[in-house]
């Protein structure tokens, strides 16, 4: 294997390597095949097996004109290579009829089982590169999207990101396993023109250029069928969003009753993938009858050709033209199975393309990391003149400068939209600043390796995931060796440890998609049973208590004010009861800081959070003046 293999690094294969790259294949899809270099060993001997099998087929023709010729003409001269010791030994050239006949049977029966082995063997290194391949572009687009910004995210939908991972990925797969028929079929198409080129130059030369004609007429419909490949991809991915936005929302769309509106929706984006595809088949599907059709028709013709023409004038012997009609009937499947392969490839222009697009990296957000090491918050973390937006025409945070000491809590209050999230979500770098820095004791924080500095804080948010596993490890999420105790623990700081084991099987309940088996309160308590887990140095609190009961929400507060002793916390609140004690409250409006310092300082000035504060106080009295009168 390790000979075969250094055969590869010849000067011819380099000099094969450079024709590739200057196709237009590889121009085109480069981003996919560059991965075959991965896979050199595999795909080498998947090609040279392959070869082998479809040479030993050209040995087995040569046996069965042999064999022929000795039964329809027995006395004539014995076909020989001229190699002595092979026409004496194995094909028994000087032995009896019926001795040589034996002899070739046998040869027929050895090339036959040989040609059978290496073509397993083929097959399988080619399936075995076919799957490697497929699991690199399946990691590769994995760390692709690991890498990008959330931004990238915020402008994608899901469902098509969903399709490309699945369908579109295994398309390809379905691609490559085509590609491999092919270069099987075409070994085997070399093989036998050869031997018709051996048998009769002038019928060889007649078969191919009607052949040729053939798949002339027959690369229209390939180029239709390449064209509508792309309007199936785009049909598919939007009918995989619309699936995806179905289950997702579902809850919603009972609760507005618009079953009618997402059914018409769902309908209608499966009826257009339908429609895209039968018509895309529709070409598929008419290249291999009119392949077939024009393929026998060519047959019978150089039959009657041949028996005409050749045969009387004695240019050919029987046995001569009997071995050339079984070629040419053997050549027929092969040259439709090629046309058909042609228009497969055709279906997987667009499912490639898409690949290939969601691979580049010239076009797409990244977050550069740095190679300094986040051992911890030392001193403070600044904002210095800060400017951001997800659209940088379109700034959402105006000349933030802010600092946040270690230790201290700091509390982000604003309306909705006024750029508080988005500010905390500047820390864990989620997103990098259209202008100014972020900086942590004195260090631009894009110096930073980026999980470093995300290993130390955590984060509760109120949009709350919880995955679809136990309890267990929802909470234990990212720490593979969590202690039970401190499970509990967290669980019960939390106030989720008497809910959780009220479930069926406690820590173990394996809670569905998206935490369904839970209420909103109980979700957001895991989310803060699994921040608090973490132990981190920096804990973003983004409205944490927003889904719980009064009652939790009290006990909740408690914890936290706890926990938050000797760390740095930034909370998000929508009450402004829970940030009272706060170090530092630091109020946004459209974007900018029009005031920041103590809760009780700014409330005596009579600015942004006071006005806050007596709406909350009016709307809470308002409620409580409601439920008295109940």
């Amino acid at each position: 294997m390790s000979i075969l293999y250094r055969i590869a690094e010849f000067k011819l294969i380099d000099s094969v390597i450079r024709f590739t790259k200057s196709t237009k294949l590889w121009q085109d899809n480069h981003f996919i095949l560059r991965e075959f270099k991965f896979l050199k060993q595999a795909a080498f001997l998947a090609i040279v097996l392959t070869i082998i099998s479809s040479m030993l087929e050209g040995f087995g023709l040569g046996f069965i004109l042999n064999f022929l010729q000795n039964i329809t003409d027995p006395d004539a001269t014995p076909i020989q290579t001229g190699i002595n010791w092979i026409d004496m030994w194995f094909l028994g050239v000087n032995r009896p009829v019926i001795d040589r006949i034996y002899r070739i049977s046998a040869l027929i029966l050895i090339t036959t089982w040989l040609r059978s082995a290496f073509m397993f063997g083929g097959r399988r290194y080619s399936k075995i590169t076919q799957m490697n391949l497929l699991d690199r572009l399946r990691k590769k687009l994995f760390e692709q999207l690991q890498r990008l910004s959330l931004s990238y995210f915020s402008h994608s939908r899901s469902g098509e990101l969903v399709y490309s991972l699945t369908t579109e990925l295994e398309k390809i797969n379905q691609a490559f396993d085509v590609t491999a028929l092919l270069l099987t079929r075409i070994s085997l198409l070399v093989v036998y023109v050869t031997s018709m080129f051996l048998l009769s130059w002038q019928l060889s030369i007649t078969s191919l250029m009607l052949f040729s004609l053939m798949s002339v007429g027959l690369s229209n419909l390939v180029k239709r069928l390449r064209e509508t490949s792309f309007d199936v991809s785009k049909a598919g991915s939007n009918f995989t969003s619309v699936a995806v936005e179905f289950l997702n929302g579902i809850r919603t769309i009972k609760a507005f009753a618009s079953q009618d509106f997402e059914r018409r929706r769902f309908y209608d984006a499966s009826e257009k993938f339908a429609n895209i595809t039968i018509k895309s088949a529709s070409f598929g599907y008419a290249i291999e009858p009119i392949g077939e059709s024009a393929a026998t028709t060519i047959l019978i013709g150089m039959i009657i050709v041949a028996f005409s023409i050749f045969v009387p004038n004695g240019q050919m012997q029987p046995a001569s033209l009997l071995t050339f009609l079984f070629v040419l009937f053997r050549l027929i499947p092969i040259i439709r199975l090629i046309n058909n392969a042609r228009g497969r490839l055709g279906e997987f222009s667009g499912p490639m393309n898409n690949i290939k697009e969601l691979l580049r990296t010239d076009n797409k957000p990244y977050l550069q990391n740095g190679n300094v090491e986040f051992s911890g918050l030392e001193r403070a973390i600044e904002f210095a003149s800060v400017d951001f937006g997800y659209d940088p025409s379109n700034l959402v945070l105006h000349d933030i400068t802010l600092t946040i000491n270690k230790g201290e809590t700091t509390a982000l209050v604003g309306a909705s939209g006024s750029g508080k999230t988005t500010l905390a979500d500047l820390i864990p770098r989620f997103y990098d600043p259209t202008a100014g820095n972020v900086i942590i004791d004195g260090i631009d924080i894009q110096e930073f390796d980026i999980n470093s500095v995300r290993r130390k804080l955590a984060i509760v948010s109120q949009d709350t995931f919880i995955f679809n596993t136990s309890v267990r490890n929802n909470i234990a999420y990212g720490l593979e060796q969590a202690d039970e105790l401190a499970i509990r623990e967290a669980a019960k700081l939390a106030n989720a440890l008497d809910f959780i084991l009220d479930l069926p099987e406690g820590f173990e309940t394996q809670l569905g998609d998206r935490g369904v088996r839970l209420s909103g309160g109980q979700r957001q308590r895991l989310a803060i049973a699994r921040a608090l887990l973490r132990a981190p140095e920096i804990l973003i609190l983004d409205e944490a208590t927003s889904a719980l009961d009064s009652v939790s929400e009290r006990l909740i507060q408690e914890s936290l004010e706890k926990l938050s002793v000797g760390r740095t916390v930034i909370t998000i609140a929508h009450r402004l009861s829970t940030i009272s004690k706060a170090d530092k409250v630091v109020v946004l409006e459209q974007g900018r800081i029009v005031e920041q310092g103590k809760y009780q300082e700014l409330l005596e000035k009579r600015g942004k959070l006071w006005k806050y504060h007596t709406m909350q106080h009016e709307v809470s009295q308002t409620s409580e003046d409601y439920s008295m009168s109940k």
